[in-house]
């Protein structure tokens, strides 16, 4: 019994030794592997780190070259000597802000509401002319009476809107509508007051090379390209971090701007004039200086207003004949998604072909806008489809940019320096009215009218329009023929027989008759200034006009 009990504990003891042994070597395996594991990870650790750094450096290395690259083209042809390189690049970053704002608050407050009844719509378009009835009669006149320190007040308007971001970035997550929705009008009033204030410094930063519908290009086609960056990286941070992280970014960009505005090179600053004209008469009245824009601008204004309110038609009017279902040939969305795509192609492509003009006129540029926008809108209307659309689409964006551009020329050019940023603000306050307008129509139309008829109506509007701008231009082109044959006075009567002899020819002998004095004289051009013509009998005297060229160009 003993011995049983013996070869029982020895047989236990064996399998238990055989079990340790084998729990040894699992264990020893699993240290071979767990330190197997450990150096796999490690080197996949340390050949993340590389790529991460590769990439890190790659992207820091074409960002670096892509900055280059925007500052050799921002500053060519002396745009960087004058300070329209700073101007344009300062410009660049005001619009990537909006675009952050734009793409924080899309889902919030700002969104169009395209499934919704049309009187939300209406009201919508409404809302938008708010910020431009306040820029037309109060901003414009503050811009024009603080000139001597326009780097300020265009810093300020860059500094408020950081604040405000700062301030919906607060009220986003408590859903405070009572502080999103007036802090999104300020902001947007803050961007018009920038914008006037650019335009209306445009001819103090123009280098000699360069013509106002060139550099106006230039800077819009900067801002379009960063606007255009900006809104998919607002979009995807928002969806991921939040809007609030968008608001407080562009309130950082926004404040980094105000600082950039201060630095810009000083005869930015016009000095104030004196209240009294060259004659030592008092000023006429602001309001009336600043509404009595003569002939040439209100050509362009005209012009700009028609293809304004087309533009403002179509997007609408388009938009509600998809939704219906009145425009066959792709789905609503992928429709809405085409239109979009050659509406935003139509405007680049606008300021882009701006960017080239160099040598013609701004007032033909307006005209000649008008005019393609009437003949593709007639050829659509006889031709109503979903690809005639798209191409009105494209037509309308393009001509509505290049128009613009070349009224903000005409307007640096043709308006005085103390009423230019209210004759912007009321420029853009008529725009946007005869946007909003557009798109009412637009909206009462697509109500019960389809495509051929919307735009047989827009396509007589148009034609109305240029009609009456071209017989308007033909009569003020006369009348100016006539001033001009009256100032040269009556033209010397042909060669005749002498009264003296009868016919007879003077002898050699005769003393020849003093020539008459002229009835006018040309005062020498002195450098960079226009010829001043002075009647016989005045004094002779030093009237000093605008230089030809920029001074600091």
């Amino acid at each position: 019994m003993a011995a049983g009990w013996e070869r029982a504990r020895k047989t236990v003891g064996e399998a238990s030794r055989r079990v340790g042994g084998a729990a040894a070597a699992a264990g020893r395996a699993a240290a071979r592997a767990g330190r197997g594991t450990s150096r796999v990870t490690a080197r996949a650790g340390r050949g993340a780190g590389r790529v991460t750094a590769r990439a890190g450096r790659g992207a820091v290395s074409g960002t670096q070259r892509a900055g280059r690259a925007a500052r050799r083209l921002t500053h060519a042809q002396g745009a960087g000597r004058t300070g329209l390189g700073q101007l344009i690049e300062l410009t660049a970053a005001h619009s990537a802000g909006d675009a952050l704002v734009t793409a924080a608050l899309a889902g919030t407050l700002f969104k169009l509401p395209v499934n919704e009844a049309r009187g939300q719509v209406a009201l919508y378009l409404l809302i938008t002319m708010i910020p431009f009835v306040v820029v037309a009669p109060f901003v414009g006149p503050v811009l024009d009476r603080f000139r001597s320190g326009r780097r300020f007040v265009m810093a300020g308007t860059l500094f408020g809107r950081g604040l405000l971001c700062f301030a919906m970035a607060a009220a986003i997550v408590p859903g405070d509508v009572f502080t999103i929705f007036p802090a999104a009008l300020a902001v947007l009033v803050l961007s018009k007051a920038y914008n006037v204030s650019r335009a209306a410094i445009m001819p103090s930063v123009l280098p000699a090379d360069i013509a106002l519908v060139t550099a106006n290009a230039r800077v819009a086609l900067f801002a379009l390209v960063t606007a255009g960056v900006a809104v998919p990286i607002g979009a995807g941070a928002s969806a991921w971090l939040g809007a609030e992280w968008v608001l407080r970014g562009a309130t950082v960009l926004f404040l980094l701007q105000g600082v950039l505005a201060v630095r810009l090179p000083r005869h930015i600053d016009s000095p104030d004039l004196e209240e009294l004209d060259d004659e030592g008469e008092k000023r006429p009245p602001r309001w009336r200086t600043m509404l009595n824009v003569g002939p040439v601008v209100a050509e362009a204004m005209h012009a700009n207003v028609a293809i304004r309110l087309y533009s403002g038609f179509l997007l609408f009017y388009l938009l509600f004949l998809v939704q219906d279902k009145n425009l066959p040939g792709l789905p609503p969305v992928v429709a809405v998604g085409v239109l979009a795509v050659a509406a935003g192609v139509g405007g680049l492509a606008g300021t882009a072909v701006a960017s080239w003009v160099r040598n013609h006129s701004p007032q033909v540029i307006v005209l000649g806008t008008l005019a393609m926008t009437t003949a593709i809108t007639i050829l659509a209307a006889v031709v109503f489809q979903l690809w005639s659309a798209v191409a009105v689409a494209l037509v309308a964006a393009f001509a509505q940019g290049l128009g613009k551009l070349a009224l903000d020329a005409i307007v640096q050019r043709e308006i005085g320096e103390e009423v230019r940023s209210s004759t912007f603000g009321v420029v853009e306050a008529f725009l946007q009215i005869a946007w909003v307008l557009g798109g009412l129509v637009g909206l009462w139309l697509s109500l019960f009218a389809g495509g051929t008829v919307g735009l047989a109506v827009m396509a007589v509007v148009l034609a109305g329009s240029l009609g009456w701008l071209l017989v308007r231009r033909r009569r003020r082109v006369r009348e100016v023929d006539a001033r001009v044959e009256a100032a040269r006075g009556p033209r010397p009567a042909p060669p005749g027989p002498h009264p003296a002899t009868n016919g007879e020819r003077p002898s050699r002998d005769a003393t020849p008759e003093e020539p008459e004095e002229p009835e006018e004289w040309v005062r020498p051009r002195p450098a960079g200034t226009t010829t001043a013509v002075v009647h016989h009998g005045d004094p002779p005297t030093e009237k000093r006009t605008r230089p030809l060229t920029n001074p600091h160009g």
